[in-house]
């Protein structure tokens, strides 16, 4: 007979033990995440959205081109005739609040993980854990520890969306061609010198595609989020299924959709050329760094960057 392990009470006792310790570390997280949101959220909505339409307009111009800028336009112009700009605005504040977080968590948790073995062997059955845990499982702890509201839902974004972060900026680090370390190495560059001048720039791409991936996850969880009370989007969702309101439901899902369009494209152009960029080396005739050339440019390109860190 297999005796019964009281696993859930040992974790209830745990939670009761924190709340009643160190109620004051939950208060200052709880103060500091509504002052975030609440401020973002005031400066997205203040300002009439032909403003912010405008920004969003030529941030997708400079970035990505003129596409992704008529896409931009159409589509905030869309959100605002459906008459769900605030809650537009007030989703995108939650997700780059969290968005920020996790990776300002995760980038620094990667290169650990890449530079020393431990911490990588150490950070990766948690990071299996946490990608595989359902969605809503998030939502426990966030409930037990913040009750309800826009704390919660933050929280509980920013623990869905860290893994990602950690494993591409690992990823894009480890595959930084050795020689180009050695090289930089043999010119005398300490190893901070080589993180900051060599590994890290050489992997923004990588890195920058888990910065992408985070905001991904945080929108798609800011939604699910709207259970507990989030405003935003996820809360005209949840409020549409829970009343049946097809209408309702069908506008919320097409302004998240229209968002993450958005969201996925402008921060894909991260740690690549601009458009500004190639614009302006097709008037000098000359490639945009990065994006053509040979195998063996790109080399002899990757070795000068290590010669001029150890420099």
């Amino acid at each position: 007979m297999i005796p019964h392990i009281p696993l859930g009470q040992w974790v209830s006792d745990l939670i009761d033990w924190l709340l009643d310790t160190v109620p004051w570390l939950f208060d200052a997280i709880s103060a500091v995440m509504q002052v975030l949101v609440d401020g973002l959220t005031e400066a997205l909505v203040s300002p009439p959205p032909v403003v912010w339409i405008v920004v969003f307009t030529v941030l997708a111009l400079l970035l990505r081109g003129p596409w992704l800028a008529l896409y931009t336009l159409l589509a905030f112009l869309l959100v605002v005739s459906l008459e769900l700009w605030v809650e537009t605005m007030q989703t995108l504040a939650l997700v780059l609040v969290a968005a920020i977080i996790a990776a300002a968590i995760g980038v620094p948790l990667g290169v650990l993980a890449a530079r020393h073995r431990a911490v990588g062997l150490a950070v990766r059955p948690v990071l299996d854990f946490m990608q595989t845990t359902p969605v809503f499982v998030y939502l426990i702890p966030a409930v037990f520890f913040f009750g309800v509201g826009v704390v919660p839902g933050v929280v509980a974004t920013i623990l869905f969306a860290i893994p990602p972060g950690v494993r591409l900026t690992e990823l894009g680090i480890r595959q930084v061609d050795r020689e180009v370390v050695e090289a930089a190495q043999a010119f005398g560059a300490r190893p901070g010198q080589v993180l900051r001048e060599v590994q890290l720039p050489l992997a923004l791409p990588s890195i920058m595609a888990g910065v992408n991936q985070v905001i991904m996850l945080a929108l798609s969880m800011v939604v699910t989020a709207g259970l507990l009370g989030a405003a935003g989007l996820g809360a005209v969702v949840v409020r549409a299924v829970t009343q049946l309101d097809v209408a309702s439901g069908v506008e919320g899902g097409l302004a998240v959709v229209l968002l993450a369009i958005f969201l996925d494209r402008l921060t894909a152009a991260f740690g690549h050329p601009t458009a500004l960029s190639r614009l302006r080396a097709r008037t000098l005739r000359t490639p945009p760094r990065g994006e053509t050339g040979s195998p063996t440019s790109r080399s002899a390109e990757s070795a000068s960057a290590g010669a001029r860190a150890a420099a």
